[in-house]
């Protein structure tokens, strides 16, 4: 056996040579000529490898049975090769592998400078590390340590030498500086079937966002019709995008749509946004130019002052039952436009902000009034000032200053001043709580004398004094629970509220409502929520709660009890408000985790008065692993609904799994007839799907119907055949469908970023 060491060369060109000679069970003898600490990769030694060695260690080297050549990240072996010294260039032939920052290539033949990163290889396979990208080609060129060309290839994130999915491209430049795949003349084949062709075709080869077309979406408007949409993508900056929505309707023409979205940072501070407009030019249907525009917009001025608005608008009233895609889009009925700016201090704040609506009414109000939708009172200007503190001397207190323009096409207007002050002192020992409450509610009106009553004043106030205290104990033992050691609590709790008796019928109702009945509002010192009405009081309100906690700290299993009842009659309403009762409805709560897999809610609303069942309401959900829960839940409400929801994900077999839902209301009120007449059973919203996973891709399809008005639906079906690391093909958008309706769901595909 011969062996060879190399003389010292300069440090650029360092190089350690070894021989080694196939002996059985002789240990390999090897000897390097260690490099000086470098930080650039042409700095470091070249190692290399072979059975016979021969040439010039000084020039040319070459290389014979079982070659390993390697510099830092980059490496190499093959059959036969031949190292230039002068060139710094490897060539070599016969089962060629190399590898160079994670990326593997194999193939007959292969040239790479291994200063400059430049080369090629013939006829190799090839797996790229950052986005476990595979394929083979005709021949690969280098062009640097970052950039490949792949000539006559394909390209898939696939394993095994039979993909599944693949691209097949003329050309394919693979840049892992710019994380871009670009390819010429492209055929995407699914099961060897072709299914798309293009081109050209870029794509993030991490799968990171970039700019290019993304998949087109096929699907039916909500009134049956046929639609195209081809979105293109522009990665503008880092924090800067935008997305061109051109959509083709088959019955109504040509739609573009655009959405952009930006982030950054001013000397002020940061801000944010995101704006989307769409435009039908000329509605074949209609015959009118119909558009919707949404902005969203928040920006610091300063560290302590900032400034934004929230803009929405229509261009007719069926427009969301025309072109809505989604349940909650269907059912936008009251569209916002304001803007704002505040300022804050370290214990106050001031907004001043410009608010109204545009009111888009349901298609079949004109014939059923009980349909229509309510216009909010426009706020042109409001200016809010609130400053408070905790714990002066002990005291709490804070301090709620209004004043507010209101105007209403219809009704009543004017101005109103309110000045809400509070202070209490609370008690907190270990154990027990007491907080006594003083509270001032005060306003004052200057309102429209042309649409006031003759006998009506335009300058009405009211001043009110109120008291509250608060108090509860905290009574702990420890117990078990489901087999498990837990420590239950028994909170007892009283709240009392007194303030005196004002008449506010002459005060007109601009912003203020019944608010609704439930555990939180039983402890505030006001049944309304605005501040046209204080509620006068004399009552007491009872409360018990129990909870389980695990030695982990986490509740297991709440239980609450809790009702109002009324010393005195409550005299101040709403207009239309019914008759006060003397004792509130009975609110019965219970939550928690049954076992790890199995979690319930649950709550009764019981009119005590009246003997009966105001509402209820009671859900559970079975989570036995990923991507397997089960949800039912049944909510009632007297005279107004009795629904059930039962949604589901679940495995059929190894690779498919199924979702759906049902939202079917086993009784409802006041659609196409009287209001509160009872109208049989009706179905809300379905929704059924199957999907397929594989080892790089992923398939989806199904079928949604919703109500989109209260005579239409809308009945969208989907399908989705998601190729990991390249992008997503079909008809509509089911994974945000099944993410939005069924609770727990889990997607199948979790390593894909943003196509």
């Amino acid at each position: 056996m011969s062996w060879y060491t190399a003389r010292p060369f300069p440090p650029r060109h360092t190089l350690a040579l070894y021989a080694l000679v196939s002996v059985a069970a002789a240990p390999a003898l090897a000897q390097t000529v260690p490099p000086a600490p470098q930080t650039d990769e042409q700095e470091l030694p070249i190692t290399i490898r072979a059975e016979e060695i021969s040439g010039r260690p000084d020039r040319v080297l070459n290389l014979e049975r079982n070659v390993e050549i390697t510099r830092g990240q980059t490496g190499l072996t093959a059959d036969t090769a031949c190292y230039m010294r002068v060139e710094d260039e490897v060539t070599a032939a016969g089962n060629v592998t190399m590898w160079r920052f994670g990326d593997r290539y194999k193939g007959d033949e292969l040239q790479l400078n291994l200063e400059t990163g430049k080369g090629y290889v013939l006829r190799p396979e090839y797996k790229l590390q950052a986005s476990n990208g595979q394929g083979q080609a005709s021949r690969i060129d280098f062009l640097g340590e970052e950039v490949a060309v792949v000539r006559d290839g394909t390209y898939s994130t696939c394993e095994g030498p039979d993909p599944d999915w693949y691209l097949k491209s003329s050309t394919l430049r693979l840049d892992n500086g710019r994380d871009v795949g670009t390819a010429g003349k492209t055929i995407i084949y699914f099961k060897d079937v072709p299914i798309i062709g293009t081109p050209a075709l870029s794509f993030s080869l991490s799968g990171q966002r970039r700019s290019g077309w993304l998949p087109p979406s096929i699907g039916f408007g909500s009134k049956g019709k046929a639609e195209v949409m081809v979105p293109y993508y522009v990665n503008i900056a880092p924090n800067r995008d935008l997305t061109l929505y051109p959509r083709l309707m088959f019955d109504r023409g040509l739609q573009m749509g655009a959405t952009g979205r930006y982030l950054g940072q001013t000397s002020g501070g940061l801000y944010s946004g995101e704006t989307h407009i769409e435009v039908l030019p000329d509605d074949r249907e209609t015959k009118t130019t119909r558009w919707r525009a949404d902005s969203l917009h928040s920006q610091a001025i300063r560290p302590n002052w900032s400034y934004g608005w929230n803009l929405h608008g229509a261009s007719d009233d069926e427009y969301p039952s025309d072109f809505s895609r989604t349940v909650s889009a269907s059912a936008e009925r009251q569209l916002l436009r304001e803007l704002r700016t505040d300022y804050y201090g370290q214990f106050w704040s001031l907004t001043a902000r410009a608010q109204n609506y545009q009111v888009l009414q349901d298609p079949a109000a004109a014939e059923n009034p009980s349909l229509t939708v309510p216009r909010p009172y426009d706020r042109l200007p409001q200016i809010n000032f609130h400053a408070g503190r905790y714990d002066v001397a002990g005291f709490d207190w804070a301090v709620d200053a209004e004043a507010t323009r209101f105007w209403h096409p219809d009704l009543e207007r004017g101005n109103r001043a309110a000045l809400v002050a509070q202070v209490s002192y609370p008690w907190v020992r270990p154990g027990y709580f007491i907080t006594p409450k003083l509270i001032l509610n005060s306003r004052k009106y200057d309102l429209d004398p042309d649409r006031r009553g003759a006998n009506s004043q335009t300058k009405p106030s009211v001043t009110l004094p109120s008291f509250s205290l608060d108090s509860g104990m905290v009574f702990e033992r420890e117990t078990t629970l489901f087999g498990g050691a837990t420590t239950q609590t028994l909170e007892p709790r009283l709240f009392y509220v007194y303030t005196p008796y004002r008449n506010q019928d002459d005060i007109p109702v601009f912003d203020t409502g019944r608010a609704g009945f439930n555990y939180a509002q039983l402890f505030s010192e006001n049944r309304y929520v605005g501040l046209d009405r204080v509620s006068d009081a004399n009552q007491l309100t009872a409360a018990l709660v129990s909870r389980y906690i695990q030695p982990d700290g986490a509740e297991r299993l709440r239980l609450a009890f809790g009702q109002r009842i009324y010393f005195d009659k409550p005299r101040v309403r709403l207009p239309n408000e019914p008759v006060n009762q003397s004792r509130s409805d009975v609110l019965l709560a219970a939550s928690g985790r049954i076992s790890e897999t199995w979690s319930f809610d649950s709550g009764v609303q019981y009119d005590a008065t009246g003997s009966s069942l105001y509402s209820s309401n009671a859900g559970v959900q079975w989570q036995p692993g990923r991507m397997k829960v089960v949800n039912a839940e049944y909510r009632y409400q007297r005279d107004s609904f009795r629904n059930i929801d039962l949604s589901a994900q679940w495995p059929l077999s190894q690779r498919w799994y199924g979702v759906g839902r049902i939202s079917y209301a086993l009784r409802s009120y006041g659609v196409g007839q009287a209001v509160n007449q009872p109208q049989g059973s009706k179905l809300i919203e379905s929704l059924i799907g199957l999907e397929y996973k594989a080892d790089c891709w992923v398939f989806r399809m199904g079928a949604q119907r919703f109500v989109t008005a209260s005579q239409t639906t809308s009945t969208p079906i989907f399908f989705q055949l998601e190729l990991n690391g390249l992008s997503r093909l079909g008809l509509g958008n089911p994974l945000e469908t099944f993410n939005k309706s069924i609770p727990g769901y889990t997607r199948l595909n979790t390593n894909v970023g943003r196509p």
